[in-house]
């Protein structure tokens, strides 16, 4: 049986490091089979997953020797950590290994959507040349608003700042000392919504976060306001947000994440029509580069584990 199990896609150059030292069962497509993976668990000291295999108790069950969890990532939702606690099993992320992409993708989208002209290309083939409906905004000189100032946020803001944005952030868990608020104006949430005209999402999915942006949260943001999610859909009302869109009371919306993903054919009606609107499949964090880091860091945390005699 396997010492290290992995149910979702991970870098090869990583998995063939951990084969090297281990016994590996590498199968992506047991995050759609927890029967198989239970069983597959049964000598297992390591479990490797991203975002949609649970690990919950009674998965755990089914893994007696369990000494680690290595996420593909750095959300948390999909994992029990007080149920891996109580059984002495270590969560470790990935950390800020895939920062830059998401990064690159919240300014990429802002842009997109500040520029919509970014996203015309069959009609211009066709002959259409519509300049006067196509005149778009300019990054330089508008406010960037980072819910949360952890380490993604903080490399959204060194980037914002290099195109010339002001950047305010709000983290009530943050102290107030912290040498990060060097990259940011420490502002509450209240402030933060009625002046940013980019709003970037990075917080986690809890029970204080859920539906954090509601409609009266998109209320008091300025009516051409951008919204970027790529934290958790649980974040946004959904609801509200796409209503808002269609209204005209909000500028536009990039959403990489969604409270139910994937995406099912019964949810397309919600999201078709719906103008200044950016639909990606929890892609953000995903680039060539990054997941090389991430696979590198997560099979470096499995390491660190089992080498210690984690789980034997």
């Amino acid at each position: 049986m396997a010492e290290v199990v992995i149910t979702e896609f991970m870098d090869p150059a990583a998995v063939a490091g951990l084969a090297a030292e281990f016994d590996v069962h590498y199968d992506p497509e047991l995050v759609d089979n927890r029967a198989g993976l239970s069983q597959l668990l049964g000598d297992a000291r390591a479990l490797v997953v991203r975002n949609r295999t649970t690990v919950d108790a009674g998965l755990l069950e089914a893994a007696p020797d369990l000494a680690v969890v290595g996420r593909l990532g750095v959300g948390l939702d999909n994992i029990d950590v007080e149920a891996c606690a109580a059984r002495g099993v270590e969560v470790r992320t990935a950390g800020a290994a895939n920062a830059g992409a998401v990064a690159e993708y919240v300014i990429g989208a802002a842009l997109a959507l500040l520029r919509s002209a970014l996203r015309v290309s069959d009609s211009v083939a066709d002959g259409e040349w519509p300049r006067e409906e196509l005149v778009g905004a300019e990054l330089a000189g508008r406010t960037l608003g980072l819910i949360g100032f952890g380490a993604i946020a903080r490399v959204v803001a060194g980037k914002a700042a290099a195109l010339e944005m002001r950047v305010v952030a709000s983290d009530p868990i943050l102290a107030a000392d912290d040498p990060a608020w060097d990259l940011a104006e420490r502002v509450d949430l209240s402030a933060l919504l009625g002046q940013s005209d980019v709003i970037s999402l990075h917080v986690p999915l809890l029970d204080s976060t859920r539906h954090l942006i509601d409609r009266e949260a998109i209320a008091a943001m300025p009516a051409d306001a951008i919204l970027i999610n790529t934290a958790r859909g649980g974040v946004v009302d959904e609801e509200a947000l796409l209503g808002s869109l269609k209204a005209g009371e909000l500028g536009g919306a990039a959403l990489d994440v969604f409270e139910i993903e994937p995406v099912g054919p019964d949810q397309r009606a919600r999201f078709v029509e719906v103008p200044n609107l950016i639909l990606t499949p929890h892609i953000a964090g995903l680039t060539t580069e990054s997941q090389q880091r991430v696979g590198e860091v997560t099979a470096d945390n499995v390491r660190a584990v089992l080498s210690s005699g984690g789980g034997a």
